[in-house]
């Protein structure tokens, strides 16, 4: 069964032993296409998805997604401990759209309450800027294709802490065999709650198959 990403976790235990619950979707087939615009197509095939509960994982290990077949339109981190100091996101990806931006959300707030500003270089010119009240957190655009994969890291500072808004820093770029970009983008969510969800998507499209996201803890 192709994997999407894990869309629902926790982790209990100690340190010598952890365990998570783990829920896991599988994307269902494409549908057919007409003839000429007379006959309609056939529908897609249906999904699946596997779940289970105390999983054991290893201390000092990451724990990765990778988007199989299909492709996803979103990775979403959940009940995140708050055992750490900071967290951090490594991620490569392709998009079935090309051109297009990611974004992230915290504990699934669509609110006007995220702010961003960005530098950003392509080798020949520079841009910057910022923007306020948006219902998102931004953290770069993708390269004009589908072909050419982008990467970024992502620090999330202070996360668990609940006596300030929360703000994270990320690194990105891609290349395009002859064009790319390099970017640095600053996020606030203005929130005091402890970040417990994590939700990562392209504003359109999907993560490709074969996209790669990984979780860390920092102490």
């Amino acid at each position: 069964m192709p994997i999407l990403g894990v869309v629902a976790s926790s982790i209990s235990g100690s340190k010598a032993a952890l365990t998570v619950d783990y829920l896991v979707v599988a994307g269902g087939g494409g549908g057919g296409s007409g003839y000429s615009g007379q006959n309609n197509g056939g529908g897609g095939g249906a999904g699946g998805y596997r779940t289970a509960s105390g999983f054991s994982v290893a201390t000092n290990t990451s724990y990765s997604v990778t988007v199989g077949a299909g492709g996803s339109p979103t990775i979403d981190f959940t009940s995140i401990p708050g055992t750490y100091t900071h967290l951090q996101i490594r991620a490569f990806f392709l998009t079935s759209v090309a051109d297009r931006s990611f974004r992230y959300t915290m504990n699934s707030d669509t609110g006007t309450n995220y702010a961003s500003h960005y530098l950003r270089g392509n080798g020949a010119t520079v841009t910057a800027g910022g923007d306020a009240s948006l219902a998102f957190g931004y953290l770069g655009a993708t390269v004009n294709s589908t072909t050419y994969g982008s990467a970024f890291v992502i620090d999330i500072l202070d996360y668990a802490n609940t006596s300030k808004y929360k703000t994270s820093r990320c690194l990105s770029g891609g290349d395009a065999n002859g064009s790319g970009y390099a970017q640095l983008y600053s996020s606030l969510w203005m929130n005091t709650a402890a970040i417990n969800t994590i939700n990562v998507y392209p504003n359109t499209g999907n993560f490709s198959q074969y996209s790669s996201f990984a979780l860390y803890g920092i102490k």
